[in-house]
């Protein structure tokens, strides 16, 4: 699908990956709304590119759905949703002290990185196969975000990789499902990226990460995971595909 003219979402756009897909797509054309729960963060992004900024917590359906109904009545209708919010996690299920992780916490990750991302394409996809298609029958593309920790998860990890796991598990289904109303599905399986969350560790902690990564040897740039998704977005012979970027990493255990 070209991407000049088209409506596009794009979750956790406040920051990270998901600042550099909505750049990406505005610098080629898109009417780009970012979506996040860090709202001034959000339209901070969206007056750099020139998009439209909105609140919004994935997880709750009125959140969402009040977001959708702002977005098209300044875009209109969004062929394109970039699904790049989620949250971390590492906690050991048995602690130093021998207690059982806390039950909450799998359950918030989950809820956010899996359950998020479904509610918020469940509802956005709704209104995509309304659509007029366009070439090929195409009406829409979806990317979502998983991680390596989906294949490689380490030590404490359960929770995030449980939750990216579920990604990459729903990926074709969607694809799948979606197939017969010209809606494609993708996700990408990000390694070790410099986000602002890794920009917080000493840089001694980074270079012994980035040292890890067979090649290129440094850190992933938030603008090589936004190229990957503007190029889903154009190949319309992807769909149903988990991509690692990576850099062929694989993560040890710890």
């Amino acid at each position: 699908m070209d991407i000049a003219g088209h409506a596009a979402l794009v979750t956790g756009g406040a920051s990270g990956l998901g600042a550099a897909t909505a750049r990406e797509l505005a610098r080629l054309g898109a009417r780009v709304t970012v979506l996040d729960r860090n709202a001034e963060g959000a339209k901070a992004v969206a007056a750099e590119i020139g998009g439209l900024g909105l609140g919004c917590d994935i997880c709750d359906t009125a959140s969402v759905q009040a977001a959708l109904e702002t977005a098209r009545a300044a875009h209109g209708p969004a062929r394109l949703l970039m699904n790049v919010a989620g949250i971390g996690s590492a906690k050991r299920i048995v602690g130093k002290d021998g207690s059982p992780a806390p039950l909450e916490d799998f359950e918030r990750v989950v809820r956010v990185n899996l359950i998020g991302t479904y509610n918020i394409t469940r509802l956005a996809v709704a209104e995509m196969v309304k659509l007029e298609p366009l070439e090929d029958g195409e009406r829409g593309v979806i990317v979502n975000t998983a991680s390596v920790a989906a294949f490689d998860g380490q030590v404490g990890q359960e929770a995030y990789s449980a939750s990216k796991g579920g990604i990459v598990g729903m990926t074709l289904p969607l694809a799948r499902d979606l197939a017969q109303h010209g809606v494609r599905v993708c996700t990408i399986a990000p390694g070790l990226f410099l986000t602002p969350l890794m920009a917080e560790l000493p840089q001694a902690v980074q270079d012994s990460l980035a040292a890890s990564i067979p090649f290129p040897r440094r850190l992933g740039k938030p603008e090589e995971f936004a190229e990957l998704a503007a190029g889903i977005i154009r190949n319309r012979s992807l769909n149903g595909e988990v991509i690692r970027l990576d850099g062929a990493l694989r993560m040890a255990p710890r």
